[in-house]
């Protein structure tokens, strides 16, 4: 992807609010979690192809409206917070531009074959093996 951060950074929606967890009182004073929006509809940044490719990975990332949300509240700065919710996005949206490889059809080999029929021919011979003979 070559995308930077500073990229992303002018695309983005930060909102901030209270944060939970360790911080002592901190916590009560200081909004330190970071809710970070990324609209990709609306991004400079991709081309159609890549905005529909982004969109189809994503979907279950999106919101309401159709934005990517990340969130993070793990440190107890809203700087360190911003940074690494934009390193979720970045993340995010470089794994979403991969496009798989298409796997080829291909047959069997005859090892594979053998080792199957030899498989087969070992269960036949152990039920082979559990059946009552009866000799008249």
């Amino acid at each position: 992807m070559n995308i930077s951060k500073a990229d992303l950074q002018k695309e983005v929606i930060y909102k901030t609010s209270r944060s939970g967890g360790k911080g002592g009182q901190n916590v009560n004073k200081v909004s330190s979690k970071v809710e970070l929006l990324f609209d990709i509809g609306q991004s400079l940044l991709f081309n159609d192809e890549e905005k529909q490719l982004v969109l189809d990975k994503l979907q279950s990332k999106l919101n309401r409206d159709g934005m990517v949300q990340v969130m993070c509240e793990e440190e107890r700065s809203q700087y360190l917070n911003k940074e690494k919710a934009i390193e979720k996005l970045h993340l995010i949206l470089s794994r979403a531009l991969i496009k798989p490889i298409v796997r080829k059809a291909t047959k069997p080999g005859r090892a594979v074959k053998e080792a199957r029929l030899d498989k087969k021919r070992q269960q036949s011979a152990k039920k082979a093996n559990r059946r009552i003979k009866f000799d008249d």
